[in-house]
């Protein structure tokens, strides 16, 4: 017995560690950190010593012969010459079911509603979803969100994709919020990027609400994190929703915005020493878009649908940004929001004239699609000619077409505008359309 327990005890001494592996820190430059000895591979994690003897956690994203770079997932305290860098164990797959919903999470899956850990009974995969594009299911049935100037004149449908672009303080995130509520959907998954902290408990209260959350899944980075994390709550948010259509739910998918998770990846390219491009963007931002957009859409048949809107900052009012021109050619649809609108109180500031739904011919049927094109004709031409009126260079009885955009000018109006809490369902939308351009 004795030497039993002694050949046992023996061969434990085989899994005693002898010396921890460590690299050193060598310089930081940022957000950006540099180490040498801790030979990692892109996208696994090591773990910096810090002045206060914590552990931060980082993820390798780059590295230059024997110098490793790294991208902390929260800000450095204390970070010194030599620190220690430990090569840290696997991230462990996160493990997803319906008991994700009505939870608040980070861009690492870690729960931010202090109400306890999450669990689930399959993996979620670490890598972006993508599904063969001869095995897609095609966009056929229409989205009804809730907004009557959308329904009824740049319908959506089903597994469509598409952006909400405008400058800043034009009403994006609130037509968001908005839609939120009002479409009709098994899941909501809701991604708050690079937005203001203030605005996540206000979305929660007022946009989703007690019941709205129940079906919802909220992944928050806001503005103060690490630009890692901005990319990881964006890449996650899509591949929570893709697990719920593959399951065969109709999900929404919201991202605010489009443009700060392009942002994250301008500061790690640039970091990195990648050359800037356009305005400031690497080649890097515009590879990663289409990528991150392609993972949305409908999967193979037998799936559920699931639907994206994107909001796109036009900084400074600019639609041939970079970013809004990319967004613009990868999406399926743009809905434009006009300043001068906004300005005048017209909510929502929809520029139907801009805005286009790629899918609207799919989903809707011909009467009204005629109707929808008399009613942008009308539109456009009362617009051309609504700032001559008052000053006497609009003559009655000249042309029959702009007579009749002129008398119903006041109905175009009305059907444009909606208060922030009002809903128009989908066949009343269209059937106000119809009854307008009789």
């Amino acid at each position: 017995m004795l030497d039993y327990k002694l050949d046992e005890a023996l061969r434990s001494l085989d899994g005693v560690q002898l010396a921890k592996v460590a690299g050193r820190l060598v310089r930081v430059s940022g957000m950006l950190l540099e180490s040498l000895g801790c030979q990692r591979s892109t996208g696994q994690r090591c773990r910096v010593e810090q002045a206060d003897g914590s552990l931060l956690d980082a993820q390798v994203v780059g590295f230059n012969r024997d110098i490793t770079y790294l991208m902390p997932f929260k800000k450095p305290v204390g970070l010194a010459a030599g620190s220690r860098v430990f090569p840290a164990k696997d991230e462990a797959v996160l493990q997803i079911d319906e008991s994700w919903l009505g939870r608040v999470v980070n861009g690492l899956g870690e729960p931010l509603d202090e109400r306890g850990k999450l669990s689930g009974r399959d993996p979620l995969p670490v890598e972006l979803p993508t599904v063969n594009p001869l095995k897609r299911r095609p966009v056929e049935a229409a989205l009804d969100v809730g907004v009557r100037a959308i329904n009824g004149l740049l319908t959506l449908g089903k597994g469509q994709r598409v952006g909400l672009f405008a400058g800043s303080g034009v009403g994006k995130s609130v037509l968001l919020g908005m839609i939120t509520r009002q479409t009709k959907a098994d899941v909501v998954v809701v991604g708050l990027i690079g937005e203001r902290g203030r605005e996540v408990q206000e979305f929660i209260l007022h946009s989703l609400g007690e019941e709205g959350l129940r079906k919802a899944v909220v992944v928050v980075a806001p503005a103060n994190e690490s630009p890692l994390m901005r990319l990881k709550a964006t890449e996650l948010c899509h591949s929570i929703a893709a697990y719920f259509r593959d399951q065969g739910q109709d999900v929404l998918l919201l991202v605010d915005s489009l443009t700060r998770y392009a942002m994250a990846q301008r500061e790690i390219a640039l970091a990195l020493g990648e050359p800037p491009a356009t305005k400031g963007y690497p080649p890097s931002v515009f590879g990663m878009l289409p990528e991150l957009v392609e993972s949305a859409g409908n999967g193979e048949s037998g799936s559920g649908s699931l639907s994206a809107i994107y909001t796109v900052l036009a900084e400074g009012d600019d639609h041939q940004d970079p970013i809004v021109d990319c967004a613009r050619a990868i999406l399926d649809g743009h809905i434009v929001l006009s300043r001068r609108l906004a300005d005048v109180g017209h909510y929502p500031a929809i520029d139907i004239s801009a805005s286009v739904s790629r899918c609207m011919s799919q989903v809707g049927e011909a009467p009204h699609l005629a109707a929808g094109r008399q009613f942008k004709e009308f539109y456009s031409t009362y617009e051309k000619i609504k700032e001559l009126i008052p000053l006497g260079g609009y003559t009655p009885g000249m042309d029959a077409k702009t007579d009749r955009a002129v008398q119903l000018a006041p109905s175009l109006e009305r059907f444009l505008r909606q208060e922030v809490g009002a809903s128009a369902e989908l066949g009343a939308s269209i059937a106000t359309l119809q009854s307008i351009i009789k």
